[in-house]
Parts: structure tokens; C-alpha cells; sequence
């Protein structure tokens, strides 16, 4: 006698509500690697930590192992950053390297989906789009048309006159995001972050509170927080403030702690950040 099958019921309408899968976009620290001494990546970890004070913790960083071939301590590595308040949540990683994090319990991630903000450029004068001139429509022409309006309108397919100078047109360029604008000010614990775009505040950003944008950063008021431009690795970004008292600045990942104040010529001046090569350069503004 066979053996009869039971198949499980489907589940209820209301067990499916219970949960729901949604496209999310993360925001994640890249950590990369230049070492695969432990020693040396804990005591590099660790002073990185102690120079950015709480501007790293919390966040979720993806680890880049890319860019070596001896397997590290990934256990160890794992740990440390716990310890640090930071969360690994995956690894870019190949081969044994690859498979030693994911031991860990680090699975592989692409980072090849936050694209690179195009710097900013000046548009040539001659590519600003010209109002197109409509002909007027001829005196006796009649609402139905006649033979001779007829006659003097030309055609699809002709390419003088009318239509050709139409189509000399230029298209006007697609516009870019318009930056984004706060009116007020930012307390210790805020974080704001225009993402594609431009960041300007009109207000004071407090100690504690941090300000980030794909672009540049413009605070018309003391920035005593921490500003962060140029976040998905525009090297051109900068940041502008008329009173510069930072705790920390970056532009596109290279980033300064300010612990004992800037000199006298910057400290509370009006003041621009930018980057060059590996470097930020402080300069005064109204020079």
C-alpha cells in the first residue's frame, strides 16, 4: 500500500502581510586595506578612530580587501571593528581572500552601484539655448485655408526656410538637481545629507551635528560640526562657511580632525575647504 502525501497548506493572507521586501538604498563606509599585518590594521584602525572622535560610529562599513593577496586575520579584524561601534555588514574580496571573510561572516558586496558625481562645469556661452521666433501667420490667411496659404506653408519635408531654422534650435540640457536648502539651524546629534546635489545651510551647524552632500557644502553662518562634501568621491566638491570653527572637514573621504583650532588668519573667519592631490587646503575668504 503506497504511502500517501500530505503537502502543506499555503500560507494565510494575514502570515504573508507579516512582513514585506523593499528596495533600500545603504549608506556605507568603504574601508580599504593596505596592509594585511594585523597588528598594523588594528593600530592603524584605531588611531583613525581616535582622530574622527564619534564621527565614524554606528555606521555600516563594507571592508575593501581588494587590493591584497596575503589573507588576512579576518576574525580579528571583524572584532576590532565591533569594538569601534562600527558594523560590517560585507567584504569586496576575491578567492581565498573572499572565503576567509565570508568564514567570518562577511559575504561578498558590489560596490559598483553608487555612481560618481560629475564634476561641476561652466557652460559655454554658445551651447545656452536661443528662443525659437514663431512666423506670423499671413493676413489673409482664413480659418480653413485656401489654396494660397496653402501654398505658402512649407512643407514637412522641406528643409529651408521655417522648418530648417527650427531645427537649428540647440535642446536645452537636462538641469541639475537643485541644491538643497536648510533655513535653520542644526543642534548637536543632527545629521543632514543632500545626496546628488548641493548642501547649503543658513544657520549655525552646532557642535555634534554633521552635514553631508555629494556636492559642495555652503553654511552661511559658523560651522562648528562636521561638513563632509565631495561624499561619493567628487574630488572637486568644496565647502564654504563664513565662519569656520569645524571639529572635523572631508572631502571625498580625505578628512582633517580639528582639535585645537585653526590659526588666527582662519579660526571663526569666513573660509573655503578644497582638495588637492591627498591634502586639504584651508583658505581665507575676502583676501
Amino acid at each position: 500500500m503506497g504511502q500517501s502525501k500530505v503537502s502543506n497548506p499555503a500560507p494565510s493572507r494575514k502570515t504573508a502581510q507579516a512582513l514585506d521586501f523593499k528596495s533600500a538604498t545603504l549608506y556605507a563606509i568603504r574601508v580599504v586595506l593596505h596592509e594585511a599585518d594585523t597588528g598594523k590594521l588594528l593600530d592603524a584602525l584605531a588611531q583613525r578612530m581616535k582622530d574622527a572622535g564619534a564621527f565614524f560610529e554606528n555606521e555600516p562599513v563594507v571592508v575593501d580587501a581588494s587590493r591584497l593577496e596575503d589573507v588576512i586575520d579576518w576574525s580579528s579584524l571583524v572584532k576590532a571593528l565591533r569594538d569601534h561601534s562600527l558594523h560590517p555588514v560585507g567584504v569586496v574580496a576575491e578567492g581565498a581572500q573572499l572565503e576567509a571573510a565570508g568564514a567570518a561572516g562577511l559575504p561578498a558586496v558590489e560596490l559598483g552601484g553608487a555612481p560618481v558625481r560629475p564634476p561641476a562645469s561652466a557652460t559655454p556661452e554658445t551651447e545656452v539655448p536661443a528662443a525659437a521666433v514663431i512666423p506670423e501667420k499671413p493676413a489673409d490667411a482664413a480659418p480653413g485655408g485656401n489654396a494660397s496659404t496653402q501654398a505658402s506653408q512649407p512643407s514637412p519635408t522641406d528643409t529651408s526656410g521655417v522648418q530648417r531654422e527650427a531645427s537649428s534650435v540647440p535642446v536645452a540640457p537636462t538641469p541639475a538637481p537643485a541644491a538643497m536648502v536648510i533655513n535653520r539651524p542644526l543642534r548637536s546629534g543632527q545629521r543632514v545629507y543632500a545626496r546628488n546635489t548641493d548642501l547649503i545651510v543658513v544657520g549655525v551647524v552646532s557642535r555634534g551635528a554633521e552635514v553631508i552632500a555629494d556636492g559642495n557644502i555652503h553654511v552661511y553662518g559658523p560651522l562648528r560640526g562636521k561638513a563632509m562634501a565631495g561624499a561619493r568621491g567628487d574630488a572637486s566638491a568644496r565647502i564654504f562657511t563664513t565662519q569656520l570653527d569645524p571639529e572635523l572637514v572631508a572631502i571625498a573621504g580625505v578628512y582633517r580632525v580639528i582639535e585645537t583650532g585653526l590659526e588666527d588668519g582662519l579660526q571663526n573667519k569666513a573660509a573655503i575647504v578644497r582638495l588637492e592631490g591627498e591634502s586639504l587646503q584651508i583658505e581665507a575668504l575676502g583676501n
